[in-house]
Order: C-alpha cells, then structure tokens, then sequence
C-alpha cells in the first residue's frame, strides 16, 4: 500500500480533511457513526426521510440516543440532498433491513440506498456497508448495483467492504467508541483502509474478519444466539407458572453456579433480536437446511405478547372481574427499557391480544414520540395522570422513572374497591412486597 494516489492515500486525505466521508441513513445506526467521524474528518450525514434531516438541522436528536446538545454541536452536515455526496470518496451505508410478511428479508434500503451511491462513485472510492444482511448480500446484491449505477468495477475502480452494527439502542455503556468493530473488504487492500478509518473512532479496536460474508455471517448469529437463550426463558416460564413455581426465583438459585447464562424472560422486539433472526434462516432455506433451533425460537418469543395477554384473562377470570368493564393501564411501548424505538415492538401484541377480548388499555411512555406511535400502530398515547380507577397495571417496559416507582405511587392508579392486579412483565418489583400490600402480583 502506497500514500499518494492509492487507499492510504484516501486514508490520509481523510484524516487531514481533505476528503470527507458520507453516512448514508441518520437513524439508530447512522447517527452515532455520523456524529463519532464528525470530531475525526468531515462528515456529509445524508438521509431521504427530509423531516429527520429538518429535526437535526434544528439541533432535536429525533433517536434519543445522542443528545440534543450533541446533534447542535457536532460538524455533521445534515442533509437530504443527494447532490451534497458529490465528491465524497468514503462511503458509509447505515439503513434499516427489515422483513416483509413471511418473515422474509427485505432489502428494499440497502438496495436504494446503493443506487444513490453508485451514482455518485468516482475512481478510488470505498463503499462500506454496516447494515445486516445475510452471508453474499453485499457481494451479491450491492455490489452489482453499485457497478450498475456508476459503470465502474468493484475491485478495480472502486472498493466494498462491510462493517456489522454494534449499536445498542438505550445503552449508555456499550457505545459505538467501546465496542470492537469488525470490519472486512472485498480485498486485502479494502479491509485494511477500512480498518484504519475506524480505528479513527473505536477505541476499542478492529477485528478484521477473512471475508465479506464472514463478517456478514458473524452478525446475524450474534442476534440468533440471544435470540435463542431469550426463547429457553421464555418456555421456563410457561412451564414453570404451570407448575405454580416463580420463574424468577428458579433463575437466582441457578444462577448462583459459575458458568449459568443469565438470560432473563420477556418480549423480544426492535430492529436486530427479532429481525436478525430470519435473515439467517431464510439464507440457511436456500441452501436447502430448514431451520429447527433458531425458528422454533423465534416462535416461542413471537408468541409471549399472546402469551401474557391470556394470562392476564384468566387472572381476570379467576378474580371475577367483569372483562368488558375492566381498566388496563400499560407502562411503556418501546421494544426495550431506556429506548424510545418502537420499531417490531411487541408491546403491541399484549394491546392487541386484549383487543380481540374487548379490552381497551390505555398506554403511556414518556420517552416514545406520540405522533410516531400513531403513524406507526394508531396508538394514542395517554398521560400518566389518566390512569386512576384501574383495575390491572401492565408494567411491559422497565424505563427508570417506571422502575423508580414505588407501592405508593401505583395504589393511586387502582380502583380502590377491588383486587389490585400488577402485572409486572420483566419482574423488576419486590413480589413479596407487593404481595404484602394487597396486590395480586404476576411475572413472567
């Protein structure tokens, strides 16, 4: 590798700001990556969705996951103008990927997302893409795009590599600096350019993978693998309720052997765990191998919203409480605590389940953008001080204002003249306590 006109050439015109880098897609990803560069070199932040772009422009981190502060300090240029990536030689692909109905994947993103770029490519250029896929979607898919849109050949006119997410949306943690980054190229040449603009920012370090679709590979298992320790969970707790036995209590005795994974039961929703997934399987299909393990996974967590909205019916029926005339509050509709995403949650399953039973529930979240729950499920969120007179609270997002909560502050919501039922989905309350005080308690 030589300075001058080659790959460390670029690498060194990045560091001196004479080149700049694109971030393609501003969301949960994108963002942090955006705003991380943007203290290194000069960064171009480029997303279709204009509204996004108008929000970062006005210094509001529509994520939640940044911070106001660093979106109106940060030397990010935030745009939705695909004529601002004029120019830029270093190219980073940061879009949702999604699954269709059939739990197929859909590229439909990272396929528009790589027309933009291949229009705008020029000799010498790096195209690095960090969403997931699965193993030959970059090779396979982007790659021919790419070449498509600009008339250049990847390899001899212009570079590809991929770098999987780490992001962890709500942890304040582990952050993009803190996590080792993999990175892969479509060469030698690729990987190591690839890695050295990284390690700009990641503390942390690199890992340089073999291969593109070792590191796309590597990705989808890490998600599959929680995503399945998540599952066993999930069916101890089916079994043991069954049994009449505390799950949790069960966890803590087992959990006291020094090689126990502690892994927790509840929902399992957002853009990676319950996504991730499927990309895997539906690759592992067109091999001709159907999936036993990781789908039956996925089929126990997509069932536990049901699951616990039957439950809850038949505490009701066991209580004697009317059903139609009964008042549910629900804390939280993020995929996860600390959050305000509420992409693939399934807090909605639990809604929609006591729906079909002619159970309204009000729902509250203070950290979720209402109009975006609205867009997304047509879901009015409700405020906090409307829940009173209720017969059921639904605690389904552990949020610290919600797990600061004490017994006192709950009696309030209830109607005082019958059975006060706490559903508390991940078990982050005292059951003895509030056993002791006259809730009917459940957990998962």
């Amino acid at each position: 590798m030589t300075d001058g006109d080659g790959e460390m050439g670029l690498y060194e015109d990045i560091v001196n700001r004479r080149e700049g880098i694109a971030v393609i897609g501003l969301g949960y990803v994108g963002l942090p990556i955006a705003v991380a560069f943007s203290r290194k070199t000069n960064v171009v932040g480029f997303d279709v969705n204009r509204r996004k772009i108008d929000s970062y422009l006005t210094g509001i981190d529509v994520t939640g996951d940044v911070g106001d502060d660093v979106i109106r300090t940060c030397g990010v240029k935030f745009t939705s103008d695909e004529e601002m990536l004029e120019g830029i030689r270093f190219f980073l692909v940061a879009v949702p990927t999604p699954i269709q109905s059939g739990n197929v994947p859909d590229l439909k993103y990272v396929q528009s997302a790589s027309r933009i770029v291949g229009k705008k490519l020029t000799p010498g250029a790096v195209v690095v893409y960090e969403s997931t896929v699965y193993p030959g979607v970059t090779e396979d898919v982007c790659i021919p795009i790419l070449e498509e849109e600009s008339g250049l050949r990847c390899g001899v006119d212009f570079k590809v590599g991929y770098s999987p997410e780490r992001i962890n949306p709500g942890d304040k943690v582990h952050r993009l600096e803190n996590i080792v980054k993999i990175v892969s190229g479509i060469d030698d040449e690729a990987r190591e350019l690839i890695a050295r603009v990284y390690e700009l920012v990641i503390e942390a370090g690199v890992y340089r993978a073999e291969s593109i679709k070792v590191a796309e590979a590597a990705k989808v298992i890490e998600n599959a693998q929680r995503d399945i320790n998540i599952a066993f969970m999930n069916e101890l707790s089916m079994v043991f309720h069954r049994m009449g036995i505390d799950t949790k209590s069960v966890l803590e005795a087992a959990g006291t052997k020094w090689n126990f994974l502690h892994f927790t039961p509840g929902l399992v929703g957002g853009h990676c765990i319950g996504i991730d997934p499927y990309y895997l399987t539906y690759k592992a299909e067109d091999t001709g191998y159907h999936s036993k393990i990781i789908l039956a996974g996925r089929h126990i967590n997509d069932s536990m919203g049901a699951y616990i909205a039957d439950s809850i019916i038949k505490i009701l029926v066991r209580q004697q409480l009317d059903i139609r005339n009964t008042r549910i509050g629900l804390l939280g509709l993020a995929f996860k605590e600390n959050c305000a995403d509420i992409r693939n949650t399934k807090v909605t399953d639990i809604i929609n389940e006591l729906k079909d039973y002619g159970v309204t529930t009000l729902v509250a979240d203070p950290l979720v953008d209402p109009q975006e729950a609205y867009e997304e499920y047509g879901l009015e969120l409700a405020d906090m001080s409307s829940f009173q007179d209720l017969n059921v609270v639904i605690v389904a997002v552990p949020h610290t204002p919600f797990a600061e909560m004490g017994i006192e502050d709950f009696k309030k919501m209830y109607n005082g003249n019958q059975t006060k039922i706490m559903i508390d989905v991940k078990g982050i309350y005292s059951k003895a306590e509030y056993e002791h005080s006259g809730f009917y308690y459940w957990r998962l």
